[in-house]
């Protein structure tokens, strides 16, 4: 059984400088092949490393044929022990498809349901969070985001009291892209949150300079968004020649989003990727990067250098 601390005793261990020793086995799983899951900073609640993301591909509107298809992606991510999905009211109809799949699969056991309050949407972070709900069919999300850090101070305020009573689980803050790191940092180090969201991939890894070390620090829980580049980095790779051979051997990576994601959810700050896709295939692909064996310092290191190279 992998041993867990809480948020006290992880900071403890941090200050006697030995807490490094434990930050990787963070994982609820380690047999081969085993799906990996990482334990919320603080908690006995874990989550698999590998969720499901809805920015582009679930605005889908109304559309019979395209709802039915993104319903089946859903029916495959929980099939295959999903659990963290991830919206925003600036993601369209997605709040609306997801509550559509979730009605046809009768709400998941496993869902981990994160959202996010933004301003352009209209009206108060309570009154957001409450529409939501209901395009999503749920009765309260686990987790509620402020949105790149949209009025941040009076809707993290909200979130928290909705927190205290109960309304919400956990709350957070969000960034993409690379944007406003130098804030998102104060925030991290000033506030009490238990969520950072950020973009965090193979050939983005500013993240790792201050805020990845910082959310270890304060036992705040990472969702790393953006893991495709927007989808850039697996275009890149078509038709170039297969992973690498010492990858697979490695870590037994056998298609590219097996090297791009166990790269990301490998590092010991980082608790969940959120890859979005249309496909039931590509979804399965994602999925699989989600299980043990996963590369270890020296082959993380190896695999920005191969992707440097190109």
């Amino acid at each position: 059984m992998t041993q867990r601390f809480t948020r006290r005793q992880t900071l403890k261990l941090i200050g006697a400088g030995i807490a490094s020793a434990w930050l990787l086995p963070a994982r609820a799983t380690a047999a081969p092949g085993a799906a990996l899951e990482k334990a919320i900073p603080g908690t006995d609640e874990t989550l698999p490393v590998i969720g499901l993301g809805t920015w582009r591909t679930f605005n889908v509107g109304s559309d019979p044929q395209l709802l039915n298809a993104r319903a089946e992606v859903v029916r495959a991510f929980f099939a295959q022990g999903g659990g963290l999905i991830d919206s925003s009211p600036m993601y369209g109809s997605a709040p609306d498809v997801i509550g559509y799949a979730l009605k046809r699969l009768g709400n998941p056991a496993t869902l981990f349901s994160a959202e996010k309050v933004w301003g352009p949407a209209g009206g108060s972070a309570r009154e957001q969070v409450a529409e939501l709900a209901q395009r999503w069919g749920v009765k309260h999300f686990d987790l509620v985001q402020v949105h790149n850090l949209d009025n941040w101070r009076e809707n993290l305020a909200a979130l928290r009291e909705m927190k205290a009573a109960g309304q919400i689980r956990y709350v957070g803050i969000t960034t993409s892209h690379g944007r406003r790191h130098a804030e998102f940092e104060q925030i991290m180090a000033s506030e009490d949150i238990d969520f950072a969201q950020m973009t965090y991939n193979i050939t983005h890894r500013e993240a790792e300079k201050r805020l990845l070390p910082l959310a270890q620090e304060k036992g705040v829980a990472v969702i790393a968004n953006r893991p495709y580049d927007g989808g850039n980095l697996i275009k890149g790779l078509k038709g170039r020649e297969q992973v690498p051979e010492w990858a697979v051997q490695e870590c037994d990576c056998r298609t590219w989003a097996d090297f791009l994601l166990k790269f990301i959810v490998s590092h010991p700050a980082v608790n969940c990727a959120i890859p979005a896709t249309t496909r039931v295939d590509h979804l399965n692909e994602n999925m699989r990067a989600g299980r043990d064996p996963m590369p270890s310092a020296s082959t993380r290191r190896r695999m920005v250098e191969f992707i440097e190279s190109l």
